[in-house]
């Protein structure tokens, strides 16, 4: 690919502090310098296209031929080494529905949909209640705890592992193995290998005695796929399921407890948390950036002449606040979800994953705030760190305070 030459159009490393203490002032920055699509490097030098503009970014995201989700179509595989960084994220012959395309893909997501439109709703919030009080339960009677750590990024993956048909015992392993994973640190690879060994098991126990679970629905309706292919589906289903949504809870919790619009539902209202909730998907969504697309052919796009085989990264927290379609940055959102949080067109969430993921949110939210109604922010709201990613927005931890209560049991 090639980029101009001018100081001011010199591509911008897709790193860094700034993508952690202020993405929003680097995105207008981008957008002032480069336009709807500006160039950027990954690790390693590694070029590609970040499209900042909500009409490029739907245009993209509306043309699976021309930007396709095909990695093999990468014009810098031939420079990219077996130890690069983000080979997790932007892999190459990967078996899951993350890179398959045309009516491949079509039938894959269908087999998804159909497994998760059959959740019984209130089913999934008797499992979010309960799963939610038994974390609170553990925290309630210190007076102070980490809401990230202690609460938010162990709610998620302990539904979404019910929901599956692992047992509830599995449940506290799986978050442990998927956070190590997450994390990328010395458990990364342990984490990795446990969570693909349990959804294995998981696979072959629900051949021989299929239940009422997600798991056992997939196996029934996998139009000729694969086991293999089934359960690389159901581990993205896993990581895409947990991390955002945990960061969804933190992020909207955190929107609450800072900005005084919120005020009302720490003393029990319930109409703001869904506003609070549907905010941070338009002005602090956990998903930030994503890989990627790769172009069919040469074509151009947001004024740049993209070479084909350009990697075209996906930026959604700049879309949502490209000034050309919010005029007006400052209002509520309200009810408005024309934002790309869940992504759009064939590759998006599928509409009965975003439903499980909103209700586990809102459901882990509602818990918190009936259970410790007087809680408050531990630090300065300025001392709030963020993960220093510049592909997922989460914070590194959220410390509050509040009135000691006794543990509910299972009373509740």
């Amino acid at each position: 690919m090639t980029c101009p030459a001018a100081p001011e159009h010199q591509p911008v490393y897709l790193g860094g502090p700034r993508f952690q203490t202020d993405p929003a002032e680097l995105y207008r920055e981008m957008r002032r310098d480069h336009g709807a699509v500006a160039p950027v490097v990954l690790d390693g030098d590694v070029p590609a296209w970040l499209v900042l503009g909500y009409r490029e970014l739907h245009q993209v995201t509306s043309d699976p031929v021309l930007f396709s989700r095909d990695s093999e179509l990468w014009n810098q595989w031939d420079r990219i080494p077996a130890d690069w960084p983000l080979l997790p994220m932007i892999g190459r012959r990967q078996p899951s529905i993350l890179y398959t395309v045309g009516e491949r893909h079509r039938e894959r997501a269908a087999v998804i949909s159909e497994a998760l439109e059959a959740v019984d709703p209130f089913e999934l919030k008797g499992h979010a209640e309960r799963f939610a009080d038994e974390l609170i339960d553990e925290l309630c009677g210190k007076g102070s705890c980490d809401i990230v750590g202690e609460y938010a990024m162990l709610l998620p993956l302990r539904v979404l592992a019910r929901l599956y048909g692992f047992s509830d015992a599995q449940g506290p392993g799986l978050v442990r193995a998927m956070n190590d994973m997450i994390n990328g640190r010395e458990g990364a690879l342990a984490g990795q290998q446990h969570l693909a060994e349990s959804m294995f098991a998981l696979l072959s126990a629900k051949l021989a005695e299929p239940g009422t679970d997600v798991v056992s629905r997939m196996l029934a309706n996998r139009s000729g796929f694969t086991v293999e292919e089934v359960a690389q589906d159901l581990m993205v289903m896993m990581a895409a399921g947990h991390q955002p949504t945990a960061d969804w809870i933190g992020n909207s919790l955190r929107l609450m407890l800072t900005d005084d619009r919120f005020a009302a539902s720490l003393a029990g209202g319930r109409h703001s948390v869904g506003e609070a909730m549907n905010e941070v998907l338009w002005e602090d969504t956990p998903t930030q950036n994503v890989a990627g697309r790769w172009t069919s052919r040469d074509t151009h796009l947001g004024g740049q002449r993209i070479a084909g085989g350009d990697l075209v990264l996906l930026g959604i927290g700049a879309a949502n606040a490209d000034p050309h379609v919010r005029t007006d940055a400052g209002e509520l959102t309200g009810g408005n979800n024309a934002f790309f949080s869940f992504g759009h067109g064939e590759h998006r969430c599928p509409f009965p994953a975003q439903e499980v993921a909103e209700v586990i949110a809102r459901t882990g939210i509602e818990v918190l705030l009936d259970r410790l109604p007087d809680v408050d922010l531990a630090v300065p709201a300025g001392d709030l760190a963020r993960r220093p990613s510049p592909w997922l927005r989460g914070l590194t931890a959220l410390p509050v305070t509040y009135t000691p209560t006794p543990a509910l049991g299972a009373t509740r």
